[in-house]
């Protein structure tokens, strides 16, 4: 029997080793820009070096493809180039307004195909959005929230014994967010020990999917609320909600784009600001520290969140979708989910309706200290239009790069961006 568990262990690990063996690729592509920050001023010419390496040495005679030009709106492209050591450098690249640039390259070895890019920026301080501030625009979401409120919040929860742990109670909940029924669910976790403690409401990005709630920041002193948005309970299969995703509620971030009113942001963001008034209505909250915290759709729903409601004390965002929609109408790049992308003629309404959905006109409006991270390389969310919100920002801010980054994050991120909300909820 010790050699049969000997022989099916020796199995597993091997198997184990060969899947570990496939987190990167043998050949690389890497694009470096001049300075090691990536930042360029207007009119500076920047320089970038291609190399293509296997096993860390250069690629001889190696053939690439190439496109390089303001950051989604390539201006050069050339094929089949054969870099005879591996390397090739390419000079005079510049900007005359402020913005990102980006090469990507693609090399053919051995008939697979490998990619690298790299995003520099040029006086990335000075970008503004496009987006304009409708007149009536605090006005509309202070009155739909007054409206919303006139609803009771009517919250239902459940105990989930399963998750729960010796110090965390987990449960699942709900509340009434824009009208009657309307509910919004989601993990609440609260500290087992009786106490006031801060709070930490994080809220998700695009897509459909269960949640499993902040236990290890409850764990280390905090209520966590961890909601999903889109009116189902948050503990099913992934297969319920990749049925939806692919159904009912594909593509939901482009639906009533035409009606302010109707847009299916509307109940999500009303249904984000009354989490605020989930979390203040529970007795373990203390009433001092409360923050709000997401990626890509959720850096924009915690934009709207701490914009429409004072009782938020601080504000985390990784790279933020949704900032500076109409940036496209000018051939700018801007923010997913792009809606105006590659459009001659996009519906004015619909960019009108825009204006009411777009996180730099909420970033006006924020007032508490506010993190913020986010890669150059983002190949999602334009980081031409993060900054486009960020430099509006009239609060005290924070920006940490993380320059090779795309559309994910790197561990240090995920400690640096923890840490600061344990600092401003005091667990350290």
């Amino acid at each position: 029997m010790k050699r049969i568990i000997l022989l099916l262990l020796s199995v597993f690990l091997c198997v184990a080793g060969l899947y570990a063996q496939y987190n990167s690729d043998e050949v690389r592509v890497i694009v470096t820009p001049d300075h090691p920050n990536w930042d360029y001023e207007c009119g500076e010419k920047a320089e970038f070096t291609i190399r293509v390496v296997k096993s860390q040495c250069l690629v001889p005679n190696v053939a690439i493809d190439y496109e390089m030009g303001p950051l989604m709106y390539p201006d050069e492209k050339k094929e089949n180039v054969v870099l005879k050591t591996g390397e090739q450098k390419l000079h005079k690249i510049t900007m005359k307004i402020p913005g990102f640039y980006r090469l990507k390259v693609t090399a053919k070895v051995n008939g697979r195909a490998y990619s690298g890019l790299c995003t520099i920026s040029f006086d990335k301080d000075k970008i503004q959005p496009v987006t304009q501030l409708p007149s009536d625009f605090w006005e509309f979401w202070k009155s739909s929230l007054d409206e919303a409120r006139k609803i009771p919040l009517a919250p239902q929860i459940e105990l989930l014994p399963e998750r729960c742990t010796s110090t965390v109670n987990v449960y699942h909940i709900s509340y009434q967010n824009i009208r009657p029924g309307s509910r919004t669910y989601g993990i609440l976790c609260v500290p087992k020990k009786p106490g006031k403690y801060p709070a930490l409401f994080r809220v998700p990005g695009a897509g459909i999917r269960p949640y499993n709630g902040d236990i290890e920041t409850a764990s280390k002193g905090a209520i966590t609320l961890e909601i999903g948005i889109h009116g189902i309970p948050v503990t099913f299969s992934q297969d319920y909600y990749d049925k939806l995703f692919n159904g009912a509620l594909n593509s939901y971030w482009e639906m009533n784009m035409d009606n302010k009113d109707a847009n299916y942001y509307k109940r999500v963001f009303i249904g984000a600001v009354r989490g605020v008034d989930f979390i203040c209505s529970l007795p373990e909250y203390n009433g001092k520290a409360l923050g709000v915290t997401g990626s890509s759709q959720g850096g924009m729903l915690s934009l709207v969140t701490a914009a429409l409601d004072d009782r938020v004390t601080f504000i985390a965002g990784i790279h933020p979708a949704m900032c500076d929609h109409s940036a496209s109408l000018k051939k700018q790049a801007c923010g997913w989910p792009h809606y105006f992308y590659q459009q001659e003629n996009p519906d004015p309404v619909r960019v009108k309706v825009s204006q009411y959905y777009d996180g730099v006109n909420f970033a006006r409006y924020i007032k508490v200290p506010a993190w913020f991270a986010w890669g150059y390389n983002d190949d999602v969310v334009s980081p031409t239009s993060m900054f486009a919100m960020y430099n509006i920002l009239q609060c005290e801010k924070e920006f940490h790069p993380y320059l090779e980054s795309g559309h994910w994050w790197y561990w240090e991120e995920y400690q640096d961006w923890s840490n600061w909300l344990y600092r401003q909820m005091g667990l350290e």
